[in-house]
């Protein structure tokens, strides 16, 4: 759902959608992580619902029809909920199933569920006769042969080490906290997309941009609450 809804959004958009993650993280933490609601968690959830919906009733135009960005718009909001669930269900089973805290359960569980979604891509690849079409997009790069693996390589790289410090996060503090760093870094890549992709920021981005940075803010304003008074609960009982 995340590759067809960039394939069908413009990177700046799919960006800020896909922010959304957080305010659905925040509900499912609420009901399988006991995560507490606050003031400023449900600030975020509304600032950064309120920035995809300006970009839900924003249409791109240009290359992008209004029907292939709808279904852009619902399957990017749909990977999102899903990757978010995904996140508080790994939390639940550190909680409720594994019950041990070693860095080699951490890599366990990236090594196990990788291998479920690494052997389900290859079978999807190889049912939908996609798989013959491989040697053709290696062939007919725009940047060469080299330029395409090494692109493979480096988000293959990328990947495995945020799938590290991912689940690491959840494991040592949150799904909620770790979803919050994140996703720290979607504000920049409508600018990125400016630069690189020539994507058009226009005055709707813009505000959605700025919503989604004061959402930001609320998430790391009440973490670093919550840390403050962890502190003094830690001085208190040990002065």
């Amino acid at each position: 759902m995340y590759a067809y809804g960039l394939l069908y959004l413009p990177v700046s958009t799919y960006s800020l959608v896909c922010a959304t993650q957080l305010a659905f993280n925040a509900v499912f933490s609420y009901f399988l992580n006991s995560q507490k609601f606050t003031p400023f968690i449900f600030n975020s959830i509304i600032l950064l619902t309120t920035a995809a919906a300006l970009l839900g009733v924003h249409s791109e135009g240009g290359s992008v029809s209004g029907h292939k960005y709808s279904i852009g718009l619902a399957l990017t909001l749909a990977a999102s909920a899903g990757f978010s669930l995904v996140l508080s269900l790994t939390q639940l089973a550190y909680q409720k199933v594994i019950k041990s805290e070693t860095f080699t359960v951490v890599l366990e569980m990236i090594l196990w569920t990788g291998l479920v979604s690494t052997a389900s891509s290859v079978a999807g690849l190889f049912a939908s006769g996609e798989w013959r079409g491989i040697r053709e997009e290696f062939a007919g790069s725009e940047k060469g042969k080299v330029t395409y693996v090494m692109t493979l390589i480096w988000i293959a790289i990328c990947w495995l080490v945020y799938s590290v410090g991912n689940v690491g996060l959840i494991f040592q503090v949150s799904s909620l906290f770790a979803n919050v760093i994140g996703t720290l870094a979607t504000p920049l890549v409508p600018i990125l997309a400016v630069v690189f992709f020539h994507d058009r920021m226009d005055g709707v981005k813009v505000v959605a941009l700025l919503i989604s940075i004061l959402g930001f803010v609320n998430y790391v304003y009440q973490h670093y609450l919550d840390d403050a008074e962890e502190k003094k609960a830690t001085r208190i009982e040990h002065p």
